[in-house]
């Protein structure tokens, strides 16, 4: 049952991202539940304890707390390629750019024949917010591996406007509405004031919007 829970709140928070978004506070609300839970019977489920961390961390849990229970599922299981890549997820989000880059990329040691656009495109955002643009770009074009996904596209017209390449960046927000109409999201889920405004200024930029 608790695999299934965490699934489940993993599951909520990719409709919350790109489902028809109906009712996307519904999604939060579900995954949330799920997660939670899930740990009431995680006990030494590496699989579990990196799953609900990842949900409750982007759904505004404290996030040194989910750090911590994704660290636990590392220290259960040290080859587990999929927990590396969600604590580079959360280590994104805590705003600690450098510890995320090195756990993606052990995630993409461990699991080389994985799909591996998601881990190349958080790579990229941890760049990103650590203004290295021209070293993010090359990785955040790994969007074509999930096309459906918006972060992504946003990343990616975030990152063109700061770098003045206004028009590549209206190009990837057209792409982007093309998804979602939502062009500028809730960002609550990165805990960094500083790398969450960098992020939403591009994203006004791109979209055209005052600077």
């Amino acid at each position: 049952m608790g695999p299934a829970l965490a699934w489940a709140a993993v599951c909520c928070h990719r409709l919350y991202l790109v489902g028809p978004n109906a009712d996307p506070e519904a999604d939060r609300r579900k995954a949330t539940e799920f997660a939670r839970r899930a740990l009431e019977v995680a006990r030494d489920d590496p699989g579990i304890l990196a799953n609900a961390a990842f949900a409750l961390g982007f759904f505004g849990e404290d996030i040194g707390a989910m750090t911590a229970l994704v660290d636990r599922a590392l220290a259960l299981n040290p080859s587990y390629a999929r927990a590396w890549h969600l604590s580079g997820n959360l280590r994104v989000y805590a705003g600690q750019t450098e510890i995320a880059i090195e756990h993606l990329e052990t995630a993409l040691r461990l699991s080389p024949r994985a799909r591996v656009g998601s881990s190349l495109g958080l790579i990229g955002r941890a760049h990103f917010f650590s203004r290295r643009f021209d070293e993010a770009v090359p990785k955040l074009l790994a969007i074509q591996e999930d096309p459906s996904h918006p972060s992504a596209y946003r990343d990616l017209a975030a990152c063109y406007a700061h770098m003045g390449r206004l028009d590549d960046a209206r190009e990837i927000v057209e792409r982007l509405r093309a998804i979602t109409p939502v062009v500028i999201p809730d960002a609550s889920f990165l805990r960094n004031a500083e790398q969450r405004e960098l992020y939403l200024s591009g994203l006004r930029l791109a979209a055209g919007e005052a600077g």
